[in-house]
């Protein structure tokens, strides 16, 4: 018994193929988005700027930059805060911003585990 799919569902060889190479490319694509991506560096502060972090595409902080006039000895725990604010919102900016860019490659695609 044979299986028959409805009409422009398998095509034969040549519509595999065709399918075969538009996943490669996409997959190059990506592979070369996702290189440019980690290299890239993001700028990010709080608290009105007096605490800055930079941070490059690899999640990895290159920086922090705090401004003497939040350093105050009996309030250390202002300075934590607002390190860890700005530390979080470094890291949001730069999966925002990938997931932004992938999303551009794949469309409305659906890859589960890919990214």
């Amino acid at each position: 018994m044979k299986a028959r799919l409805p009409k422009g569902m398998g095509g034969g060889p040549q519509n595999m193929n065709a399918m075969i190479r538009q996943a490669q490319k996409m997959q190059e694509d990506m592979a070369a988005k996702q290189e440019e991506l980690e290299a890239r560096e993001y700028d990010v502060s709080a608290g009105g700027g007096v605490v800055a972090v930079k941070i490059n595409g690899k999640k990895e902080i290159l920086s922090i930059d705090i401004k003497p006039e939040i350093v105050d000895p009996d309030d250390i725990e202002t300075l934590s805060d607002l390190l860890v604010a700005a530390v979080n919102e470094a890291i949001k900016k730069v999966e925002s911003d990938s997931a932004s860019e992938m999303q551009k490659i794949t469309g409305d695609i659906s890859m589960p585990g890919l990214f």
